[in-house]
């Protein structure tokens, strides 16, 4: 049998780098303070953290505007801990998706100040109010009471990411009526993520009422012939509403960031 691998040295660069700091550097080339080659080279040199199981990213918010965020399946808790130990100590909110109750549980005895929303599965470890940085509302349609996991993890990142969110629940195309009930919401909103199941119909009728941009997320709700929410996507995919885009099966989470993005333009 071969050897294992020795553990990676950690190494990494843990001082805080802010859109800030970047300004500064910028305008000190400006000047002439700072040679275009040395301040190359200090942008060269990203930040991150080598942990023993992960290489944790602290740069990305000054690149994307949104810190790291922490996929949990097929992680410890104690790899979840330390990743978000890491985070905080370059001073970043933690957001961790995808978690378990039991996992969420042993993370918490690890991380006291770690908030559990066990709906959307998301651990959270920040302010409990975040400052809105958001444009305007982001609207969260759920077709069915069967989709709110996932509509309620979109709706979840979205706050956590500095919006406004409306969550608007069981208004499948089914009960047309329902929806309709809340046109002057859809109408007011900023960006919609429309979240349903089975046949997949719900942004295609959003997206016909309002001028907006509508995210689609498919399900994995449904019956035999819904192929685990692939029908829905096929669905989606194919809309006549141009308004319309889609991300993947049960991404609540992929929406959510796009319509952040969306709302800060």
């Amino acid at each position: 049998m071969p050897p294992l691998a020795a553990p990676r040295r950690r190494v990494g660069y843990r001082r805080r780098v802010s859109r800030e700091d970047l300004r500064r550097l910028l305008e000190s080339v400006r000047r002439g303070e700072t040679e275009t080659a040395a301040a190359l080279e200090q942008l060269t040199h990203l930040p991150f953290v080598d942990l023993q199981d992960a290489r944790v990213d602290t740069h990305r918010a000054v690149r994307h505007g949104v810190p790291e965020v922490v996929y949990a399946p097929g992680k410890t808790p104690g790899q979840i801990a330390e990743i978000a130990r890491t985070l905080q100590a370059a001073h970043q909110h933690v957001l961790v998706t995808r978690v378990e109750p039991s996992v969420a549980a042993a993370v918490q005895t690890e991380l006291a100040d770690a908030e559990y929303e066990p709906q959307g599965r998301l651990l959270w470890l920040g302010p409990q109010e975040v400052p809105v940085i958001g444009k305007g509302v982001i609207a969260v349609v759920s077709a069915g009471t069967s989709d709110l996991s996932v509509a309620a993890e979109a709706a979840g990142v979205a706050r956590r990411l500095g919006n406004k969110v409306e969550l608007v629940q069981d208004v499948g195309v089914a009960g047309l009526h329902r929806l309709l009930a809340s046109s002057a919401l859809l109408r007011s909103a900023r960006v919609i993520i429309a979240v349903a199941g089975m046949e997949g119909a719900l942004p295609s009728v959003v997206g016909g009422l309002v001028d907006k941009p509508v995210i689609a997320v498919p399900t994995s709700v449904g019956y035999g012939a819904a192929f685990g929410g692939i029908a829905a996507l096929l669905g989606m995919l194919t809309s006549c509403a141009s308004n319309v885009t889609v991300v993947n099966i049960d991404n609540g989470f992929g929406a959510a960031y796009v319509a952040t993005l969306i709302n800060r333009l």
